[in-house]
C-alpha cells in the first residue's frame, strides 16, 4: 500500500524529540549542499529577482492595511482583499509610471532635438542676465562658452552619437515587453503575498529564530519596519511630492513638465533634492520672462516641501528607523550604486539594521545585543 503523506502543518509543529542525528562531517556537507541549492535557485530565478523584490516591499508596505481591511471583512482575506490591493498598486503605482514614462519619453526626444541644435548654434544669452549682479561679467562668460556656434561641441551626448539613448525601434520595444512581464509577475507575485503572507511571515520567523535566535528575530522585526518606514516615507510622499508638483509646472507653464516632475519625484528622497528640481522649474519660467509664474511656483514649491520633509515623512518614518541625515543619504546613493532603483528602498533599510546592531551592541538601545 502505498503510503500517503501527512498534510502539511503550520511552521515550528514539528521538533526533534532526538540527539543530532548528524556528524560534524555530514553537517558541514549538508550545509555545503544547501547553499550550493539555493545560489542554484538564486541563478535559476535571476530575471524575476527584481520583481521578488518589489513584490515582497509592496507586501511589507501595504501588510497594516491588509490587516485593517480583513479585520472588516474576514471573508475577503483569501481572495477579495489580496486582489483589490493588488488591483490598486496597478491602478496607482503601475499606470502612473507607464503614463509617466509615456511623456518622459517624449520630452527626452525634445530634450535631445534641444542639446543638438544648442551644440550647434550655441545658446543666446537670456536677457534678465544684464540685470542680475555682475551681470556684465556674466554675460561676457556666457558669451564666450556658451553662446558661440560650437562652444558645446566638447559634451558628449549619451552614447557619444546624436541618435536616441534607447537604441532603435526592436530594441526598445524588447524593452518594453520585458519591463511589462515583470510587472505582470511582480503583480503576481504580490498578490499571492498578500493571500499568504501570514503563513510565509511565520515560516520566516520560525527558521530566522531556530538558525539566530532571538537576535535574529529582533533584527529581522527591524529591517521589516525599515523597509515600510523608507517606503512610506520616502517613496510614498517622493511620489505624492512629483505628482503635485509636476501638476503645479504644467498649469504654469513650466516647459517639459512631466519630465521635470519625475526628476522633484525622485530628487525628493535625496534630503533637499526637490528644492533643486524646483529651482530648476521656477528658473526656466524666470528665463522665459514669465518672472511672476515663477514665482508662484517658487512659493508652492517651498510650502510643498517643508511640509512633505518636516512633516508628512518624520510621521511615516516612525522613530524605529529614523536615521541621521548622512547615513540615508549614504544608504540611499550607495544602493542606488549598488542594486539600481530596488536600492532607494534596500539601501536605507540595511543602514537602519545595521544603525539597530550598532546602538544595541554601545548599549543605547535595549536588545539581545547588549554587552553584559
Amino acid at each position: 500500500m502505498a503510503h500517503t503523506p501527512d498534510p502539511i502543518q503550520p511552521p515550528g509543529t514539528f521538533r526533534r524529540d532526538q540527539a543530532d542525528p548528524w556528524t560534524p562531517a555530514q553537517r558541514r556537507a549538508g550545509l555545503v549542499a544547501l547553499a550550493l541549492f539555493v545560489l542554484l535557485g538564486l541563478w535559476t530565478l535571476r530575471v524575476f529577482l527584481p520583481a521578488l523584490g518589489w513584490a515582497i516591499i509592496l507586501a511589507v508596505s501595504l501588510w497594516p492595511w491588509r490587516e485593517r481591511a480583513v479585520a472588516l471583512w474576514p471573508g475577503g482575506a483569501d481572495f477579495t482583499w489580496p486582489a483589490l490591493f493588488t488591483l490598486t498598486v496597478a491602478l496607482f503605482f503601475v499606470l502612473p509610471l507607464v503614463m509617466v514614462a509615456s511623456a518622459v519619453a517624449s520630452d527626452g526626444s525634445y530634450a535631445l532635438q534641444w542639446f543638438i541644435d544648442v551644440r550647434a548654434h550655441g545658446l543666446p544669452v537670456p536677457a534678465f542676465v544684464a540685470g542680475l549682479p555682475f551681470g556684465k561679467a556674466i554675460a561676457a562668460w556666457w558669451q564666450a562658452h556658451l553662446a558661440a556656434p560650437g562652444a558645446l561641441g566638447s559634451l558628449a551626448l549619451p552614447g557619444g552619437t546624436g541618435q536616441s539613448p534607447f537604441g532603435t525601434g526592436p530594441h526598445l520595444l524588447s524593452l518594453v515587453l520585458h519591463r511589462l512581464v515583470l510587472v505582470v509577475f511582480l503583480l503576481l507575485i504580490l498578490f499571492f503575498l498578500l493571500r499568504d503572507g501570514e503563513r510565509v511571515s511565520t515560516s520566516l520567523r520560525v527558521g530566522c529564530e531556530r538558525t539566530f535566535g532571538a537576535a535574529g528575530v529582533n533584527v529581522a522585526t527591524q529591517a521589516l519596519r525599515a523597509v515600510r518606514g523608507t517606503v512610506n516615507g520616502l517613496v510614498v510622499v517622493g511620489f505624492g511630492e512629483g505628482v503635485l508638483l509636476g501638476l503645479v509646472y504644467a498649469l504654469c507653464g513650466v516647459s517639459h513638465a512631466a519630465l521635470l516632475g519625475l526628476l522633484t519625484g525622485l530628487l525628493s528622497v535625496v534630503p533637499l533634492g526637490s528644492v533643486v528640481a524646483a529651482a530648476v522649474a521656477a528658473g526656466s519660467l524666470a528665463a522665459a520672462g514669465k518672472m511672476v509664474w515663477a514665482g508662484i511656483v517658487a512659493v508652492i514649491a517651498a510650502v510643498v516641501i517643508f511640509i512633505a520633509d518636516h512633516f508628512v515623512r518624520p510621521v511615516m518614518i516612525g522613530d524605529a528607523t529614523r536615521l541621521p541625515f548622512l547615513v540615508v543619504l549614504l544608504g540611499i546613493l550607495g544602493g542606488i550604486e549598488a542594486l539600481g532603483l530596488i536600492g532607494l528602498v534596500v539601501g536605507p533599510a540595511l543602514m537602519a539594521v545595521l544603525m539597530l546592531l550598532w546602538r544595541e551592541w554601545v548599549g543605547s538601545q535595549q536588545g539581545p545585543l547588549n554587552p553584559p
